[in-house]
């Protein structure tokens, strides 16, 4: 079994058990509370008197269950963290959201789609933000919790739902249990391409013979999806016949119909999703690890898959990425073998390794601890060290032991410390992030509505979407996007993203 599969072996054990109570999907929130990369923890509300407080009634029918993966109690976000805002908006920034460069955010992001929270009031309001949660996750690359998410949920209550569960089974590997109910509930999917798969796939081919030659007679499917099926079902017939035009745009069924036929189709053109079919043993142990690499970069994969993908077996040849297979394996033997000297020789080639493909983060977290027991013989290499852990988890404790009294190392410490303004700051941008830490530093009026309105989810999107903006330059929304993260109890987001934006991008 493969590592994704162990992680979500509790979901894909039957949908009768995924459906009492949310679970953890992905490793990083299978850990207890303190130990969860990014996870918001937010302070329960304390009285400050002791007058009885004003109790609200709801009818209950007006309340949507809550629905997520991982619950409140895990995450510290409110199950009402969606009330009082329209769907419709939410749904739009949800889509839009940018977190690509910045892996704070992007834990954050994971975090609000995987939080269990209930929807918006109204008629339509659950159905959309469910929808917007499961096209972001699949976006994002994470077709396991798109898969979990939609199962906890129940697949089979609209169409919607159930072809989102589909494309997601086919990406995984799983699509046997979709197919399941497609066959017993042919009404799910119009898709007659659908119906045949799911057919030959439960070994009615007879029924799935005459499904494709009903497809071609009512000319229901484009041509060439009528050809990769007529493959698909009679591939004695096409021992010799020329590889057909790979298709611009596949979907997950065209990309499984074309592997079934032994035409695969490289996933590195297509959106990051599709990844996630090569991570099985299908695919070749060079196609798994960019397949990883793709999918760590933001976030939708553990780092510890990726190092047992690195550290599988001997790179198999050299350059791209058999030098980082083989500068991650060099770099983990000099760990172990505990030596300074030599930990600092191939300390800095492997992190120039993981900066080629923006995988810094990810190697923070998986080395931080190891790194932070040992002290380099090289200030040079000391230097990085300390930076590393300040990328991690780690980095308050990192912080209270800097490497040098450089002005750009004391503001890096001061920022772990949540206290950037007591240090000079050497750049605008840093400047920025120091004001954003300042002591009833101001926050976007529109936000504070929000907040005043009780619309918390909404208010931290739009609080991400100013931080980007910030990032690409406008200072006054980087400081703005900082206080308002730190007033909402997201401290720690706030410190981390302002570290990886700092030492990643420079100060």
């Amino acid at each position: 079994m493969s590592n994704k599969a162990v992680v979500f072996a509790l979901f894909l054990a039957g949908s009768a058990q995924a459906q009492q109570e949310p679970l953890s999907v992905i490793e990083w929130l299978n850990t207890p509370p303190e130990n969860l990369p990014g996870t918001v923890l937010l302070e329960p509300s304390v009285t400050q008197t002791g007058v009885r407080p004003d109790v609200e009634v709801t009818p209950l029918e007006a309340l949507s269950p809550p629905l997520g993966l991982v619950s409140s109690s895990v995450t510290g976000l409110p199950v009402d963290l969606w009330q009082n805002s329209d769907p419709d908006r939410l749904a739009q920034l949800i889509a839009r959201v940018p977190v690509k460069s910045n892996p704070a955010m992007q834990r954050l992001l994971f975090t609000l789609l995987l939080s269990e929270a209930r929807a918006p009031a109204g008629p339509d309001a659950q159905e959309t933000l469910l929808l917007a949660r499961l096209d972001r996750l699949m976006q994002l690359g994470a077709a396991d919790p798109v898969q979990s998410l939609v199962q906890l949920a129940g697949p089979t209550d609209s169409r919607a739902r159930f072809q989102r569960w589909f494309d997601a089974t086919l990406l995984t590997g799983d699509e046997d249990r979709s197919c399941t109910a497609l066959i017993a509930q042919p009404h799910l999917s119009q898709d007659y391409a659908a119906q045949i798969f799911c057919k030959a796939r439960r070994g009615d081919w007879n029924s799935a013979a005459l499904t494709l030659e009903a497809a071609h007679a009512l000319q229901v499917l484009p041509p060439e999806d009528l050809d990769v099926l007529d493959r698909f079902l009679s591939p004695e017939l096409y021992e010799d016949a020329e590889y057909l035009p790979q298709p611009d745009n596949p979907d997950p069924l065209i990309f499984r119909l074309f592997e079934a036929i032994g035409e695969r189709l490289p996933s590195a053109p297509l959106p990051r999703a599709f990844a996630n079919a090569d991570l099985r043993d299908v695919a070749g142990w060079k196609a798994q690890i960019e397949a990883a690499e793709r999918l760590t970069r933001i976030g939708a994969l553990t780092p510890n898959q990726l190092l047992g993908l690195y550290t599988e077996r001997d790179p198999a040849a050299s350059g791209a990425v058999w030098d980082r297979v083989s500068a991650i394996q060099k770099f983990e033997s000099a760990l172990e073998n505990g030596q300074p000297e030599a930990i600092a020789k191939t300390l800095p080639n492997v992190w120039e390794q993981m900066h080629s493909v923006g995988l810094e983060v990810p190697f923070a977290d998986l080395f931080a601890g190891r790194l932070s027991q040992i002290t380099m013989p090289d200030p040079a290499a000391e230097n990085l060290r300390w930076r590393i852990l300040l990328l991690s988890e780690l980095y308050e404790t990192a912080a209270l032991t800097p490497p040098d009294q450089s002005e750009e190392t004391q503001f890096l410490a001061a920022l772990a410390q949540g206290d950037p303004g007591r240090a000079h700051s050497l750049s605008p941008m840093a400047d920025a992030v120091a004001q954003g830490f300042a002591w009833a530093a101001p926050i976007p009026s529109d936000i504070q509505g929000m907040l005043n309105n009780g619309q918390l989810g909404e208010a931290i999107l739009e609080t991400m979407e100013v931080f980007a903006h910030g990032a690409r330059g406008n200072l006054v929304d980087l400081s703005a996007a900082i206080a308002t993260l730190r007033r909402v109890g997201l401290e720690d987001t706030a410190r981390r993203a302002a570290l990886n934006l700092l030492i990643l991008q420079g100060t």
